[in-house]
C-alpha cells in the first residue's frame, strides 16, 4: 500500500467517523506513541503524563521500543493505514515532513498564535514543527549528539584535561585501558555507530566540510582525504571497545561507565538522564564535554510531538497536550530530567545542572555563529533513505566489513542511489 492510499484511508475513515451522527461525545483522553522506554526517558515523560493528568486527562500510553524510532514509525503506518491514528506521535527532522505531505496531521496555527510559538522557537526547529505554514507540533527539547560522558573516577585516575582533539581523546582511552576498564562503551547499532561518525566527521573537517558531505551529500567530499582521515580513526575508536559491543543498547552502554566497567560514552545527551537516575553528579561523579575536535559546534536533534488529525471530540484534549508540551514550567521539569535543553528560547538556565547549563549555552553560541547543523544519525539532515544509505556504509565499515578504501568507493554510490 503506498503512502498516499495510507492517507486516502485515513481521510476516509475519519469523514465516515463524523457522518455517523450529529452528537459529538467527548474524549477527554490522549492515545501517545513513542519510544522513550529507557529508564530516564521513562521518567521524563511522566512529567507531561503528571501534567496532563492533573488537567483531568487520561493518558493512554503506546510505547515501542527502539532507541532511534524506526519502531515506532513502523507501528504508526499500521495504525494510519487502519484509520486509527494516535492523539500524538514523538518523531524526529524528516520523519515529520514525510508524515505532513500525507495531508494527515493536525493543525496547531490557532493555539500556536495565541501562546506565541514563534518568537520563542528557534527557526531551525520551526523547520521540522511547521510545514506549508501550519503548525503541526510541539516540540518537546532540543538534543545534541556531539558529547562525551566520561566515569569521574576514571578520569580524575587519569589525571589529564578534558581532551580537546582526537589525539588527547586517544592519550586518555589509553589510560582507561590501563586501568583496566574498557576504554569505550559502544553499542553496535546502525544509528549508534552513525552518531560516533557524525561526530567524527565534524571533528576532523569541520562545520563546512560536514555541511558538505552530510546535509548536501556532495560525492567530492564523501570520497575525499579528509572523510578517509575519518574512516580511519573510526577503526582506531573501534579498538577501544570491548569484544561484547555488537547489538547493545545504548543505555546499557551508558550503565558500563555508570558502574565504572568502561571509561567514556560517545552519545547524545539523553545519556545524561541515565547517570542522574542513578543519583550521580555531573562535574564530580561523571563528566560531560564535547566531543574532542567539535567545540564551539552542536549537531542536534529535537523531539516533537506530532498532532494527527484526530475527531472533534478528542480535539480539546490534544489542543491541552500541545498547550503543555510547550508550557515553560513543564520544559524545565522535562528536560532537567531528560538531559537535554528546552526547545524555547525564552527559559532561564537557573534550575539546570552544570551540563544542562553549557548545553544551553552553547546551543544559543552556534545558533548565533551559525555553527548549528541537523545531526544525521538522528533524521535531521537527510531523509530516511539517504540516511539509511550511510547507515549501511558506516556500519559495514566499523564492524569490518570492508575497508576503508571499499567505504570511499560505496559511501557516494550509495547515497546517489538512495537520493
Amino acid at each position: 500500500m503506498t503512502i498516499r492510499m495510507i492517507a486516502k484511508l485515513a481521510a476516509g475513515t475519519a469523514l465516515a467517523s463524523l457522518a455517523a451522527g450529529h452528537a459529538i461525545a467527548q474524549d477527554n483522553s490522549v492515545e501517545v506513541l513513542h519510544w522513550w522506554t529507557a529508564g530516564g526517558e521513562a521518567a521524563a515523560l511522566n512529567v507531561l503524563k503528571e501534567n496532563l493528568e492533573a488537567q483531568g486527562i487520561t493518558w493512554n500510553d503506546m510505547p515501542v521500543a527502539g532507541g532511534a524510532g524506526g519502531n515506532a514509525m513502523t507501528a504508526l503506518r499500521a495504525r494510519v493505514t487502519a484509520g486509527d491514528s494516535p492523539t500524538a506521535v514523538q518523531m524526529l527532522g524528516f520523519d515529520i515532513r514525510d508524515w505532513a505531505e500525507l495531508g494527515v496531521v493536525g493543525n496547531l496555527n490557532d493555539l500556536a498564535e495565541e501562546e506565541g510559538w514563534e518568537a520563542v522557537i528557534p527557526a531551525a526547529l520551526q523547520d521540522f514543527s511547521r510545514y506549508d505554514g501550519q503548525w503541526i507540533a510541539a516540540p518537546v527539547n532540543v538534543h545534541s549528539t556531539n558529547w562525551l560522558w566520561i566515569n569521574g573516577d576514571a578520569f580524575q585516575a587519569y589525571g589529564g584535561g578534558e581532551p580537546q582533539s582526537l589525539d588527547e581523546l586517544y592519550a586518555m582511552l589509553d589510560a582507561f585501558e590501563e586501568q583496566g576498564i574498557t576504554p569505550l562503551a559502544h553499542g553496535g547499532q546502525a544509528w549508534q555507530d552513525t552518531t560516533m561518525w557524525e561526530n567524527v566527521v565534524l571533528a576532523v573537517g569541520g562545520i563546512d566540510f560536514y555541511r558538505d558531505a552530510i546535509i548536501d551529500a556532495n560525492a567530492d567530499a564523501l570520497s575525499s582525504d579528509t572523510m578517509r582521515e575519518v574512516f580511519d580513526h573510526m577503526t582506531r575508536l573501534a579498538g577501544y571497545f570491548d569484544p561484547n559491543f555488537s547489538g547493545r543498547d545504548w543505555n546499557l552502554a551508558s550503565a558500563m561507565v555508570i558502574e565504572g566497567d568502561a571509561g567514556a560514552q560517545q552519545m547524545g545527551d539523553w545519556a545524561k538522564g541515565e547517570f542522574l537516575r542513578a543519583d550521580l553528579t555531573p562535574g564530580e561523579d561523571f563528566m560531560c564535554m564535547r566531543f574532542p575536535g567539535t567545540q564551539g559546534n552542536v549537531l542536534f536533534n529535537s523531539d516533537q510531538f506530532v498532532m494527527f488529525e484526530v475527531g472533534e471530540g478528542a480535539r480539546d484534549a490534544q489542543l491541552a497536550m500541545a498547550s503543555a508540551v510547550m508550557d515553560p514550567a513543564f520544559q524545565v521539569a522535562f528536560n532537567t530530567v531528560k538531559g537535554s535543553v528546552p526547545a524555547r528560547t525564552d527559559i532561564d538556565d537557573t534550575e539546570f545542572d552544570a551540563c544542562g547549563k553549557q548545553g544551553m549555552a552553547e546551543l544559543a553560541e552556534a545558533a548565533a555563529n551559525d555553527t548549528l547543523a541537523g545531526s544525521l544519525a538522528h533524521g535531521h539532515a537527510q531523509p530516511a533513505a539517504v540516511q539509511e544509505a550511510f547507515f549501511d556504509v558506516v556500519t559495514q565499515h566499523l564492524n569490518g566489513q570492508i575497508s576503508t578504501d571499499e567505504a570511499l568507493e560505496r559511501l557516494p554510490q550509495a547515497i546517489a542511489a538512495a537520493q
